[in-house]
């Protein structure tokens, strides 16, 4: 270093970026990214990677929190949550050609950081309601209306639509500031080192603590796992039971598929059963008790009985082809982009096949992660 330079000149380089947060930095990146992806272009068939990336972003938002308060000097909230009269200052200076350094995270910076722990808080929370009340699973499965899931969900949608303009803004901000301070941001939260100007505005020294952090991390988790565990294993509000009427899989099952009862309407099952001798073409013609016992059956578990997506789906029907489910507005829609070839396809052979491709199809579930096309068949 030259012996007659200026104080005001020398640069020193300094640590600031733990390896805390510059993991967990990149690996909320990547989970996001992954999550975006997934949720807005892959919806249906990447939905078991979706869920397994937002399970993600909960434990490393739940790591942030603990590391706030455990972690090292610039990484404790502590260091970095703003005053309201710091924040006017810095936005008051944004223009100035000398800005204040700040090795840590700048007033507008921190409160992005923040934010964006609160918004992917957020999107959690609605997303496991909405998988609990839209499609019935997870912890929140036993005690979700349909509605509220639904509704949900279009909260969850919105929220992942303000979560990209905040990193989009985010991002312009690195870029912002990287060329407002003359200094590589991204490469300091690779590095985990920044340049000192002085004077620069430090945060008090404070040591972290991972031993503590993993611990208190490990129980949070592990408390959760097994509350989430525990509640989804308790059946869904408004799912029907997971086992048949006997004398219906007996007698209907042996010549097709034992449709679970929630794909049609009371009216359609009726219809259905009161003209067995011409079901579809053929005499299923059964006894006059097992046909009044199957029939009673049906109508009393048909669509408008349950609170499953399948169930508000189905009990719309074409007025033309009541008793038809494929038939059904919900069904063409759901497979309108599936060639006709596919159903003739062996072992499809037909769309009334639900089995063939829908894993649960017998329980009435038809979960997207279960959707699997069998071998051979190309879409």
């Amino acid at each position: 270093m030259d012996q007659g330079a200026s104080p005001a000149r020398v640069t020193l380089d300094t640590p600031v970026w733990d390896r805390g947060v510059r993991a967990f930095h990149w690996l909320l990146a990547a989970a996001v990214a992954g999550a975006a992806y997934t949720g807005f272009f892959d919806k249906r068939l990447a939905l078991r990677l979706h869920l397994i990336l937002g399970v993600a972003v909960m434990v490393l938002v739940a790591f942030r929190l603990v590391w706030g308060f455990l972690g090292g000097s610039y990484a404790r909230f502590a260091s970095f949550v703003p005053s309201p009269r710091a924040l006017i200052e810095h936005l008051r200076r944004l223009g100035d050609p000398h800005p204040a350094r700040h090795l840590g995270h700048n007033p507008l910076g921190a409160l992005m950081v923040l934010g964006l722990l609160c918004v992917l808080a957020a999107i959690a929370a609605t997303g496991t309601v909405a998988l609990g009340g839209f499609l019935k699973q997870g912890p929140l499965a036993p005690f979700t209306s349909f509605a509220t899931g639904q509704l949900l969900l279009q909260v969850h949608k919105a929220l992942a639509i303000l979560l990209v303009a905040m990193v989009v803004a985010h991002l312009a901000g690195v870029a912002f500031e990287s060329w407002r301070q003359h200094e590589n941001l991204v490469g300091a939260m690779l590095t985990g080192r920044k340049r000192v100007l002085p004077p620069a505005e430090q945060a008090a020294p404070a040591r972290p603590h991972p031993r503590a952090a993993a611990a208190v991390l490990a129980a949070t988790v592990a408390a959760g796992g097994a509350g989430v565990a525990l509640l989804a294993a308790r059946p869904g509000l408004g799912v029907p039971p997971a086992r048949l009427d006997p004398t219906y899989v007996a007698d209907c099952g042996a010549c097709h598929m034992a449709y679970p009862p929630e794909l049609l309407p009371a009216p359609s099952w009726s219809a259905i059963m009161a003209d067995l001798s011409h079901h579809f073409g053929e005499d299923a013609s059964l006894g006059p008790r097992d046909t009044a016992a199957i029939a009673a059956w049906l109508r009393a578990n048909a669509a408008t009985r349950w609170d499953t997506l399948p169930a508000h789906l189905f009990r719309t029907v074409d007025p033309a082809k009541p008793t038809l489910i494929t038939a059904t507005p919900a069904w063409r829609r759901l497979h309108r982009a599936i060639p006709a070839a596919v159903f003739r396809q062996q072992p499809v052979v037909s769309a009334a096949n639900c089995g063939a491709c829908h894993r649960d199809a017998a329980s009435g579930r038809f979960a997207p992660q279960q959707i699997v096309l069998p071998r051979g068949v190309k879409a």
